[in-house]
């Protein structure tokens, strides 16, 4: 019997079939997704959760999507849940999911060190 969550996860991979690449890994009770080893978004209770930066924030606001909060009060402002229509759109979903990787791969970049003096001044 496939654990609880298993069967939203396996559709969520389905969805993103055209995003070459794309992997779930196991992390705390639900899976991380994963591209070219770059988390970028993570399925968990029966929700899917995307990076965002300054831009796609503003859309994911706008269709009324929540930040993830698994703690309940404490929301971790970087990743927000999927709209239903776009997952359920697989297309968009894998537009929306590009777009999530390439935050986490901005996320990712080291400063340079002349920028992380200045914010430490």
């Amino acid at each position: 019997m496939p654990k609880a969550g298993e069967s939203f996860k396996i559709f969520v991979l389905d969805q993103l079939a055209g995003f070459r690449g794309v992997e779930a890994r196991p992390m705390f009770g639900g899976w991380g997704l994963y591209a070219g080893g770059v988390f970028f978004g993570m399925v968990w209770k029966g929700g899917a959760f995307l990076r965002v930066d300054e831009e796609s924030v503003a859309e994911f606001r706008a269709r009324g999507a929540k930040p993830f909060d698994p703690l309940k009060g404490r929301p971790m402002k970087n990743y927000f849940a999927v709209p239903v229509d776009v997952l359920e759109d697989a297309d968009q979903f894998t537009v929306w999911s590009r777009r999530a990787l390439a935050a986490s791969k901005v996320a990712r970049t080291p400063r340079t060190r002349k920028a992380s003096k200045r914010s430490a001044r």
